[in-house]
């Protein structure tokens, strides 16, 4: 909003200035706007259209919020003309006491944007008081002996108003002894003198009675009387003589009250009685004869109370000396009381912001306020400072307003509210100083992201979960304040297919919990990685991501399952034939199984349940590889029978039976051998089952490392068995068996080392490599594998 300086006047004959409208914190500092108004106004006056005078329109007014302050507020503005109204009754006589010029200061105060303008409305005066003397009664004694000529001065009437209504003229009675004259008093006024112009005869008239008029210069005049009685005495021919006419003095406002500050001082040439003179204020405001007293013996005057020089800079006494024989003469005497810094600035906030941006920018207008100093002269003059560590700093304006601004950038999260101290200090000295705190509160903007309490998570979860538990709880952290730093969850991505994913697993909105939705299977779903995200309720909203690494534990909840031996197609058992020569340490046979648990649940062991002839075999611990402890002796059975129980390494363990049928023979037929093919396909996954190389004592690698060991260990073994330099000979293929159970028996028929063996990680096993049997082939025979419910002819 722009314009030009203006002075404005409601009323008098005053002439219109120049237009000007002033933005409160416009570079150029321009005059304020001005009206002239008289004194006595009714209530509800119009002073003048504000609103028309700042450039406003009528909309602004309610829009913008018009609206004045003063100390005293003797004026409103009409919320829908923007008119200045009189408020208050404005008595020029009460306001400004004896001042000439009586001027009421406002301030304009408009929002959006935040401006202030400066007003002066001059009261004009109006003539409501009437001249006034202190008493209503005059009474003089005047000697017989005085001569025509002579002056009595009397007491002057008062009127407190100014220019043409104030006091203009005295008249008197008619009669033929006494006349009526002005006299200028120094400080510009008027006091009248009585003069003789007939001598006076005691013993002819020995009383006179006249009227004395005080007329003031309005339109009609007003006026005011007192009655004058003279007592005819006796001569004394000489008044008294001050030794000068006016006495000035300087008082300090601190004197305490009893201080002598003057003493005036008359002489009279007359003797005795007739040269004794009294002294007494003459015409002397009420507010003086309370703060000073006057000894009417000696002269003397004291303070009688404190002195205020903030409230009288100044003031002029008339004094009367006056001698036995009522004859007086007068002084003035004027005494000037000097300022001293007794007055604290006050600070006097204006406006105020309720709530600040904390992404506001340096230079925002949060306060408006002013100081003010009773003090005159440097110790009025005030300057401003603001608590220190306040990102706030003060832009001074004019006539002692300010601004308070911002100076920093602002975050709520490390400081929500600051309490700001403006301090305001005078130069007087010692100087004096005052302060006052305002709390200005920061309000939140969405600026902090949430943050995930880790960076990533992991988390385990047995197998055969319950499902709809929770399996773990993510939390994210907003500083933000209120619907900027409530945080929700939701699950973005996965590893897993997206049309599955939420039969999976789902997470709480507001709890951040997840829940499974399914009970997992370790031996289908061993890991699995989300993506989470935590977002605000900010405008725009702002959002973080964190990975959740589900681990599926095992849990041993699959039995061992042996493949071989293994029943022929029409369901009966299949037995193994041995050489009636082997000798101990011959491999006999192997019992092949696996197990779908991982670790510790799927180390098999193998144990003999039953034997049909205990001590003729032996079963490896971990290997379930049935050797030869002695040979067959005479009295044996050529059949024998083994119940081999298989055990996992599990919590309880789980465990399956196999049962081994052999039979001793000197020689074998060559016959096709039943459809026994044990091997498994990959996505059997069996587990461990023995250790390579027969090793009974063999022990389950601890972790990842020691089972890649095994398995090159394994594939070691696997490679040498396979060797062409092998003293079994034999092809690849065929164990190097094939000497002693003929070109036909293939791995198909007898098991070997790394076929029950599960190599962690892969979902594999190794099927393809021969391996050892044994140190030596028997004399004479071959291995063979039959139905179990022939009689075999010894």
């Amino acid at each position: 909003m722009g314009g030009s300086c203006a002075q404005r006047r409601r009323a008098g004959p005053r002439q219109v200035l120049f237009p000007l409208l002033l933005p409160l914190f416009y570079p150029t500092l321009c005059e304020p706007i001005r009206y002239w108004i008289p004194e006595e106004l009714v209530k509800g006056s119009v002073v003048g259209n504000l609103a028309k005078d700042l450039g406003l329109s009528v909309l602004d007014v309610s829009a913008r919020k018009l609206r004045v302050s003063a100390e005293k507020l003797h004026f409103s503005v009409d919320a829908e003309s923007g008119d200045l109204l009189v408020k208050d009754r404005i008595d020029r006589e009460q306001i400004c006491k004896e001042r000439r010029r009586c001027e009421l200061q406002l301030e304009a105060v408009v929002e959006n944007p935040l401006n202030i303008f400066h007003i002066i409305v001059v009261i004009e005066d109006v003539n409501d008081h009437a001249p006034q003397f202190q008493k209503d009664e005059i009474n003089l004694e005047i000697s017989e002996s005085v001569s025509p000529g002579m002056g009595t001065i009397l007491e002057s009437a008062e009127d407190p108003d100014i220019s043409m209504n104030s006091l203009s003229k005295y008249q008197l009675s008619p009669n033929e002894y006494f006349s009526l004259v002005e006299k200028d008093n120094p400080d510009g006024g008027k006091y009248p003198e009585l003069v003789l112009q007939k001598t006076l005869d005691r013993e002819t008239q020995s009383a006179h009675h006249l009227v004395l008029t005080a007329l003031d210069g309005g339109d009609p005049p007003r006026s005011g009387t007192a009655q004058i009685r003279i007592l005819v005495i006796d001569a004394n021919d000489n008044p008294p003589v001050f030794s000068q006419d006016v006495y000035r003095v300087s008082l300090r406002e601190d004197v305490p009250p009893g201080t002598s500050i003057l003493r005036v001082k008359a002489t009279d040439q007359d003797e005795g009685i007739n040269s004794e003179i009294t002294y007494s204020f003459l015409g002397v405001a009420d507010k003086a004869q309370h703060v000073f007293s006057l000894d009417y013996t000696t002269g003397n005057i004291l303070t009688q109370q404190p002195l205020d020089f903030e409230e009288v800079e100044r003031y002029t006494m008339n004094i009367e000396a006056k001698d036995r024989g009522s004859l007086s003469t007068r002084c003035k005497v004027i005494i000037e009381v000097l300022d001293e810094n007794d007055n604290s600035p006050e600070i006097i906030i204006t406006s105020l912001s309720d709530q600040i941006m904390e992404d506001s920018p340096s230079g925002v207008v949060v306060a408006l306020f002013k100081t003010r100093d009773r003090d005159s002269g440097e110790n009025g003059e005030v300057r401003c400072s603001l608590s220190r560590g306040v990102p706030f700093k003060i832009h001074s304006s004019s006539n002692n307003y300010y601004k308070l601004v911002t100076d920093e950038a602002l975050d709520r999260e490390q400081t929500p509210e600051y309490n700001v101290t403006i301090a305001a200090t005078d130069r007087g000295k010692p100087p004096l100083s005052s302060s006052k705190t305002i709390t200005l509160h920061i309000t939140d903007v969405n600026d902090n992201a949430p943050v995930f309490g880790q960076s990533a998570y992991l988390v385990h979860v047995p197998e055969n979960n319950q499902p709809g538990a929770s399996i773990a709880q993510v939390s994210a952290s907003d500083p933000d304040f209120g619907p900027n730093g409530r945080v929700s969850y939701s699950l973005i991505a996965s590893d897993l297919e997206s049309r599955t994913l939420s039969s999976y697993v789902s997470v709480g909105a507001q709890s951040g919990v997840v829940f499974a939705q399914r009970a997992f299977d370790h031996e289908q779903l061993r890991a699995f990685e989300l993506t989470l995200q935590a977002r605000d309720q900010g405008s725009p909203a702002l959002s973080a991501n964190v990975s959740l690494r589900v681990l599926v534990g095992d849990r041993n909840d699959n039995a061992p399952r042996v493949l071989y031996p293994a029943l022929g197609p029409d369901g009966s058992a299949l037995f193994d034939t041995v050489p009636r020569a082997a000798q101990p340490g011959y491999l006999v046979t192997k019992v092949v199984a696996v197990d779908a648990d991982s670790g510790h649940n799927a180390w098999l062991s193998y144990h003999v349940v039953q034997a049909s002839e205990p001590g003729l075999f032996s079963l490896g611990l971990r290997t379930g590889e049935v050797r030869m402890v002695r040979a067959l002796g005479d009295k044996d059975s050529v059949r024998q029978r083994l119940l081999v129980a298989v055990r996992d390494g599990g919590q309880p363990p789980l465990s399956a039976t196999a049962t081994l049928h052999l039979v001793f023979a000197d020689s074998l037929q060559e016959q096709a051998p039943p459809n026994t093919d044990w091997r498994f396909s990959q996505a059997q996954r069996p587990g461990t089952s023995g250790s390579q190389n027969g090793d009974d004592t063999g022990t389950w690698p601890n972790n990842q490392f020691d089972t890649e060991m095994l398995q090159a260990m394994i594939l070691a073994s696997a490679s040498e068995a396979a060797d062409g330099s092998s003293t079994l000979g034999g092809a690849a293929g065929t164990m190097g068996l094939s000497a002693r159970y003929g070109p036909q028996f293939t791995l198909q028929h007898v098991p070997d080392y790394r076929q029950n063996v599960y190599i962690p990680g892969s979902n594999a096993t190794l099927t393809n490599a021969a391996g050892k049997r044994d140190g030596k082939a028997p004399a004479g025979g071959n291995g063979n594998k039959k139905k179990s419910g022939k009689k075999e002819k010894k």
